[in-house]
């Protein structure tokens, strides 16, 4: 493809200087010598627009493969959705076919409301996946469960007959996501607290007073299956009055200068303040610092934008936003030293 030149736009916010690069889809990859400044840049996002919330990615070799919350594909009730890609650009769809086509017992079958799944690999032919489902005892709270498989496409197979985290004194538990981390050789899974299913209505049924807590979790496991809880979980951040009703949507990684980065969500994801955040620590359990407002609507032309996930420590991110009434994934590129985050987004 012919070179398309470079597009860049510089902000400052909550303390942070954000480089935000929106270059041509043939030029990803990229210098970091900005010489232009060009605004009103708008994004474009994968698989052509279609629902696809929640995303999570995971690279294998050189080719990448990201999973959705469970949507409707030719009318069929698909629970966990899949898409790949050779080169983070070009994605394509796996439509009907599921990578958990059958859940456990625990799960409420008629409407199991699988959401937010992630998958790790813990070795050559071992896949883990966590993801989110509805409690068949009482659906009203949502609880995480694991699932195991050879191959990075499944189909994966639940493990044991009970969720993995079920906290529902405390609301339940969702949006959990592995980690891996190469330094200490340890094996983390971080997840939210989902306080505002007892809520007492508002946004998100979580903006009346008094504001139920909606901590993020941080839960060690061992390092050769990835389920086993190893002590308890340690509460890395909770929602403060600037995050409404909520913070969610975890996912943790190590910047090159060792420095943790924690992003999340905040804010209820049915209105514009929903956005990406993300907070900072020397040390994996904290204490963590939080920066606010990296991806936000209105910037390149996106809404209610959140959800960020990683594929590769510091580098490959994939992201949802509204997009033609669903939520559609976008994707970015994510570097830098500490709280100085670079973050590279395709342009249309």
């Amino acid at each position: 493809m012919a070179h398309h030149g470079l597009r860049f736009m510089f902000i400052l916010a909550a303390g942070l200087l954000l480089l935000v690069h929106a270059v041509a889809a043939d030029d990803f990859n990229i210098a970091d010598n900005a010489t232009a400044v060009k605004r009103g840049i708008t994004l474009t996002p994968a698989l052509n627009g279609i629902n696809f919330p929640d995303p999570s990615v995971i690279r294998i070799g050189n080719e990448w493969w990201a999973f959705s919350t469970m949507s409707r594909y030719n009318g069929k009730r698909v629970h966990v959705p899949m898409a790949h890609t050779f080169d983070f650009n070009t994605w394509t769809s796996f439509g009907e076919r599921d990578a958990l086509p059958n859940l456990p017992n625990w799960v409420y079958p008629d409407a199991p409301a699988v959401w937010a799944p992630d998958v790790v690999q813990l070795g050559p032919g071992r896949f883990i996946m966590y993801y989110t489902a509805a409690l068949k005892s009482n659906p009203k709270f949502h609880c995480l469960g694991i699932a195991s498989a050879s191959i990075v496409t499944g189909p994966y197979t639940p493990i044991g007959p009970d969720p993995w985290a079920c906290p529902t004194a405390q609301g339940g538990a969702i949006d959990p996501a592995g980690y891996y981390d190469q330094a200490s050789n340890t094996r983390w899974v971080v997840y939210k607290i989902d306080g505002n299913s007892l809520g007492r209505g508002g946004a998100c049924n979580n903006m009346v007073q008094p504001i139920v807590s909606t901590p993020i979790m941080l839960q060690q496991v061992r390092v050769d299956n990835g389920f086993t809880k190893i002590g308890a979980p340690t509460t890395l951040i909770v929602n403060d009055p600037a995050d409404g009703p909520y913070v969610e949507a975890p996912s943790l990684t190590r910047m090159p200068d060792g420095t943790y980065v924690l992003y999340y969500s905040s804010n209820c994801f049915v209105t514009p303040l929903y956005d990406v955040s993300y907070a900072t620590s020397k040390n994996i359990r904290g204490p963590y610092r939080k920066f606010g407002g990296l991806i936000r609507t209105g910037k390149y032309g996106l809404t209610a934008p959140g959800g960020l996930d990683l594929a590769i420590n510091g580098v490959h991110a994939v992201f949802h936003a509204n997009w033609n009434g669903g939520r559609a994934m976008f994707t970015a590129l994510i570097r830098g030293q500490g709280s100085q985050l670079q973050v590279y987004v395709k342009s249309s």
